[in-house]
């Protein structure tokens, strides 16, 4: 079972450590706190920096390198085919450049490179799942080279051997390339620039890709190159997706303007906020939080693939948690984590964690406590933003122009479209939810005292210091024919606060007091949160 393994050597001879000094570069007291230590340090730091030649001998038994601050840029070991990630890698570039270190081909011993998966294979051992470590490297390799992936060029197909009339084969040519590229962009199946449609990945997917009568017999080739262009396959139809037109009668209405003019101003805000509060709610919400648990592993394994069409991963194993009894391990910086993660005062944090009582949890699971602290204390720096948030308008020349909502295009898919509505500003209600929005939009149509209604654009946007908060929707009711009251509604699937996670709360809060600024003239619109129409005619 072990042939391979080098059972002989001892733990010493087979891992070593360097660049093992503190952020001030200062030795760590960790290895390097004497003579002998530093001595051995600046021997690995040699062999490992240095000395790559006989770092790749069968002489060298060193398997195992820890490193503090680099294998990035500058080291080129070829010889790389185990990865194991003991921090998150999220700064810039880190990701890439970390990964690079083992993406070499490998080299024997005559220094000759060595080709083929069998033996280039590159194993990551990450801390975060492999959906998230996937997609995040392609966004870091996205932004740091500025390679488009699930992009068409016109020249991609110009190598596919054509056989001519006299029997010769020669490759196809930009020019008719370039002409195939054309008969794809014609048909919706990549747009101007050359990006994939959902179009193409679904004529791949069921084997219904055409190509024109001279191309007919190319069709495996073309093909081919374009499954490794296209990515994933689809999410949506490309082909259901469509342009919703304003319903200009209701539009130029008076009704509508009327309710447009009650809420189409902007408005500023300025925060203040308690700082002994914050600190008592951290601390409670610390202390209220869930039990902090004994330590789990669990391993999932998956196959990654970088490809044109973008970084693609296959779950192959996964195994059951694992209970990991630890009683003596080296505990984190409690203090310089969770000052990084949310950026208060070490004071601050002290104080907190000394009043949630709660820091015996730390010893039994360090990073879930981490976690769950760091949840609470960011949670409760968002309420306590917006509970001392005060709103104001900004003044009669900033507002969101009506003409807006014929300027600025608004499209929807088929399936996600409430069609051919009368009393909505658009043709389609285009709704987010099929359970609440859908039916809160048809519960409007059919309620004889909405006059008018609209489902507010994604450019309509009131500010938060949680990001820009878009209200769903505005609406006009008339009460006995004569009286109107003015709406705007946030439709959520239930009314109780605790049920709804506290940014959408926050956010709330804070559109609620956005329209109370709004509030100056007579008959203003109210703001209020419902689950279907009925819950707003009950302040009618």
């Amino acid at each position: 079972m072990f042939q391979e393994a080098d059972t002989r050597a001892t733990l010493e001879e087979v891992h070593e450590g360097y660049f093992s000094i503190d952020k001030k570069g200062r030795w760590a007291d960790t290895a390097e706190n004497n003579q002998a230590n530093r001595d051995n340090a600046e021997r690995a730091y040699t062999l490992i920096m240095r000395d790559k030649e006989r770092l790749l001998s069968f002489d060298t038994r060193l398997k195992f390198i820890f490193s503090h601050s680099a294998l990035r840029e500058g080291w080129d070991n070829p010889n790389v085919f185990q990865i194991c990630v003991l921090r998150d890698m999220g700064t810039e570039m880190a990701r890439r450049q970390s990964i690079g270190r083992g993406l070499r081909l490998c080299v024997n011993q005559q220094g000759e490179r060595l080709r083929g998966f069998d033996l280039n294979t590159l194993t990551v051992i990450a801390t975060e799942s492999y959906e998230q470590f996937a997609a995040n490297l392609q966004t870091e390799i996205e932004k740091d080279t500025g390679i488009r992936f699930g992009m068409v060029e016109q020249h991609v197909f110009a190598t596919i051997p054509v056989t001519n009339a006299d029997g010769q084969t020669a490759p196809m040519g930009i020019e008719a390339s370039t002409h195939l590229w054309n008969h794809l962009k014609d048909a919706g199946l990549v747009d101007a620039r050359g990006k994939v449609q959902d179009s193409l990945r679904t004529a791949i997917k069921e084997g219904t890709l055409q190509l024109p009568e001279p191309f007919q017999a190319h069709l495996p080739q073309v093909r081919d190159i374009l499954r490794k262009l296209a990515g994933k396959l689809e999410i949506r139809n490309a082909d259901e997706r469509v342009t919703i037109k304003t319903r200009q009668a209701v539009l130029h209405g008076e009704a509508f303007q009327s309710l447009w003019n009650r809420i189409k101003h902007k408005t500023t805000y300025r925060v203040e906020f308690d700082n002994e509060r914050l600190v008592a709610d951290c601390a409670q919400a610390i202390q209220n939080g869930p039990p902090v648990t004994t330590a789990r592993m669990q391993v999932r394994k998956a196959d990654l693939a970088i490809g044109k069409g973008g970084v693609e991963t296959r779950e192959t194993a996964q195994s059951a948690p694992v209970v990991i009894e630890e009683h003596d391990i080296e505990l984190p910086d409690l203090l310089t984590v969770l000052q990084d993660q949310t950026r208060l005062t070490r004071g601050s944090i002290v104080r907190i964690l000394t009043r949630s009582e709660r820091l015996e949890d730390f010893r039994r699971n360090p990073q879930q406590f981490i976690e769950l602290a760091s949840e609470n204390i960011n949670r409760a720096k968002r309420l306590a933003l917006v509970d001392g948030i005060r709103y104001q308008r900004i003044g009669d020349d900033h507002y969101y122009a009506q003409q807006l909502f014929e300027q600025e295009e608004l499209t929807g898919y088929l399936k996600e479209l409430l069609q051919d509505t009368q009393k909505s500003v658009y043709e389609h209600v285009v709704y987010d939810s099929a359970g609440v929005e859908r039916s809160f939009a048809e519960q409007l149509e059919k309620n004889e005292a909405v006059r008018v209604y609209a489902k507010l654009p994604g450019w309509f946007k009131v500010p938060t210091p949680l990001g820009t908060y878009n209200p769903d929707w505005a609406v006009l009711v008339e009460k006995d024919g004569e009286e109107r009251i003015y709406f705007v509604v946030e439709t959520k699937g239930s009314l109780f606060a605790d049920e709804l996670r506290d940014r959408e709360n926050a956010k709330i809060t804070c559109g609620r007091s956005h329209f109370q600024a709004l509030a100056v003239d007579e008959n203003p619109a109210r703001y209020i949160v419902a689950t279907k129409a009925d819950d707003m005619m009950e302040y009618v």
